[in-house]
């Protein structure tokens, strides 16, 4: 395959997924009207009005100005298929094993998609100790002040 194909190919990819994440942000947007409790739709609104504004902008920024690039770039495989692996795991493990534990699985699995340096002992111990700082404030946030029933 030519690399002007490519190219084109990645330039369509890039704008079809962008137009599909503004279309999933509008019905979200619209499924949130039908919620009785007003305080239930405030996050997937909110979630939904940054989706929509964030791909219109991918899609703006890709379609006025074309990258070289076409369609994932360059990379490795598996880290992508960890990074999606790990959060469909956390989805159906957390009613099981409960909020603490899946934010466990996907931290430390994304972490792992993510890092490209060498580990190390202190990189570890940093990246271990934050990542237990976030998901207890993330816990203390939707429970103690958002009082959001978690598993």
């Amino acid at each position: 395959m030519n690399n002007s194909k490519l190219k084109s190919q990645g330039q369509f990819g890039s704008l079809f997924i962008s137009s599909m994440f503004v279309f999933i942000g509008l019905i979200t947007l619209y499924d949130t009207t039908s919620y009785s409790d007003r305080d239930s739709q405030v996050f997937p609104q909110t979630v939904a009005i940054i989706l929509i504004i964030t791909a219109a902008i991918s899609f703006i920024t890709r379609f006025i100005g074309p990258s070289n690039e076409g369609g994932f770039g360059q990379g490795t495989w598996w880290r992508r298929i960890l990074l999606i692996a790990a959060m469909f795991i956390t989805c159906f493990a957390m009613p099981i094993i409960g909020f603490l534990l899946a934010g466990i699985i996907a931290f430390v699995s994304g972490l792992i998609a993510a890092m490209h340096d060498k580990w190390s002992i202190k990189t570890a111990l940093i990246y271990g100790s934050s990542g237990i700082a976030v998901m207890i404030s993330f816990f203390t946030l939707f429970k103690f002040i958002l009082y959001v029933p978690l598993p």
